[in-house]
């Protein structure tokens, strides 16, 4: 079962810009806001500044598929911005990946793992 869905309006990405918390590191910038619904909403945003749109449009499909990849691992609720700096530019599928997941970290949104 999906539990996400695609940010689109320009009014929910500036909701979560300024009322949420952010967290950067050297690929991506991460902006988490909670939301009354048990759905998560991500956004994802490449800018120009990054590349043409060929490296935007790949940016874009990393990001998503690794949110994708690892979205049972997210708390529900979560309005979640993510935002390709110029560093992510030509990096691999782990690379952003990683970057995801050490954001996700930072941010205290993954769920705790039961350890067998």
């Amino acid at each position: 079962m999906k539990s996400s869905e695609s940010m689109k309006s320009n009014t929910n990405f500036k909701n979560v810009y300024h009322n949420g918390k952010s967290y950067a590191n050297t690929y991506l910038i991460m902006y988490v806001l909670k939301n009354e619904t048990e759905k998560n909403k991500i956004g994802i945003s490449v800018s120009k500044k990054v590349g043409n749109s060929v490296i935007r449009h790949r940016l874009t499909r990393l990001i998503r598929e690794s949110y994708r990849m690892n979205e049972n691992m997210f708390n529900s609720g979560l309005d979640i911005v993510v935002i390709a700096r110029a560093g992510a530019r030509g990096k691999s599928y782990n690379e952003i990946n990683s970057a995801l997941i050490h954001l996700a970290k930072m941010h205290k949104i993954l769920k705790e793992m039961i350890k067998s």
